[in-house]
């Protein structure tokens, strides 16, 4: 029977191993990001890229709050070439974690995004920071 999962061939499992393999290059999950950070030594800077009231309502604990508009050259020159940037927005819905990252990788650093933002994060049952915003750098 014809159906909108089967209409299209799925592709070959060598060419399904690359793409999925490729998708770590770029993302990252919330499980993952929390591992890192209560390891002491995450060896990332995690940006919360939402608006202030966003971010002082709950964020991610160790998160700095930079939206992604104020993402310029000049705020971002305090960070070596080499550091790495992981970025996250409201969830799955927002594409704010993606306008930040894009603009990270255009300034020349490396950066990947935190798949499911907060919302991700909440439904991992981890705990939120509240408060003021931390300015990046």
């Amino acid at each position: 029977m014809r159906n909108a999962v089967t209409d299209i061939p799925a592709a070959e499992p060598a060419q399904a191993l690359a793409h999925f393999q490729a998708q770590f290059a770029y993302e990252t999950d919330c499980w993952d990001t929390h591992a890192a950070l209560a390891s002491g030594d995450p060896g990332f800077v995690l940006l919360d890229v939402r608006g202030p009231e966003q971010y002082a309502a709950g964020h991610v604990p160790g998160a700095i709050h930079l939206p992604h508009r104020k993402i310029i050259a000049s705020r971002m020159a305090a960070y070596p070439a080499s550091t790495l940037f992981v970025t996250y927005c409201a969830g799955p819905h927002c594409n704010g974690a993606a306008r930040g990252a894009a603009r990270l990788a255009e300034l020349g650093y490396r950066v990947k995004l935190m798949a499911g933002g907060i919302t991700g994060w909440l439904d991992e049952g981890f705990a939120l920071a509240q408060g003021g915003a931390e300015a990046a750098a």
